[in-house]
């Protein structure tokens, strides 16, 4: 968790932070909530994977400190019971408040906020060179070897494990459903060349496969 820390400060810095003792306590915060015991994908792990995607292809953004933060940010409020973007409005609200106490320039807490809200919908403007690079980086899992997506699947099931078996099924039918539907699952050239097909055929099968209702 210490390294994490230490990459937290290190992005949160370069993007003008300026008060260490409450950046200090923000990544304190955002760390406590991503280890919620309610969590069995959006995990520490997930907040990993991003950075580390984030981190291997940050020359393609504009400002990656800002997509790192907003990586950080994106799912820090994490309830499976909210309804529709919930939970990415209060991720917003609370990167707003976190950052803005730890010093970061107005305009780069609001560009986090922004960020962080993309990961709604995942929908992205052409020429948006960072919000194309969090999105995809949030996607990344979908283009997994079968085996790690299936893990992942499992994860989101335990997560919803409050909602009966076809309420699941539908839902889970639907969000399978809206991600095959966007023209592109990724932007970025290089990552969109070797996911987008294995990110397909992940989806395709896990939606041909959800158990049909009693």
């Amino acid at each position: 968790m210490a390294e994490l820390l230490d990459r937290w400060r290190a992005a949160a810095q370069g993007a003008g932070a300026t008060d260490p003792v409450e950046l200090a306590r923000a990544g304190g915060e955002l760390l406590a909530r991503w280890r919620e015991p309610h969590r069995h994908y959006h995990t520490t792990g997930h907040l990993t994977a991003v950075l580390d995607v984030v981190d291997a292809h940050a020359s393609a953004a504009g400002r990656p400190d800002l997509v790192r933060l907003a990586a950080w940010c994106h799912d820090a409020v994490y309830d499976p019971r909210a309804e529709g973007d919930a939970n990415e409005r209060h991720s917003a609200a609370l990167a707003g408040t976190l950052l803005a106490r730890s010093g970061l320039p107005a305009d780069a807490v609001d560009e986090v906020r922004r960020l962080v809200l993309l990961t709604a919908g995942h929908a992205v403007d052409p020429g948006d060179a960072d919000g194309a690079l969090l999105c995809d980086a949030d996607l990344a899992v979908l283009a997994a070897p079968p085996e790690a997506y299936d893990r992942y699947a499992a994860a989101i099931r335990r997560e919803y494990a409050h909602v009966p078996d076809p309420a699941f099924r539908a839902g889970r039918a639907r969000v399978l459903a809206g991600l095959l539907a966007l023209p592109a699952l990724f932007r970025l050239p290089t990552l969109a060349n070797r996911w987008e097909p294995r990110a397909r055929a992940n989806l395709t099968r896990e939606l041909t496969t959800l158990p049909p209702p009693p």
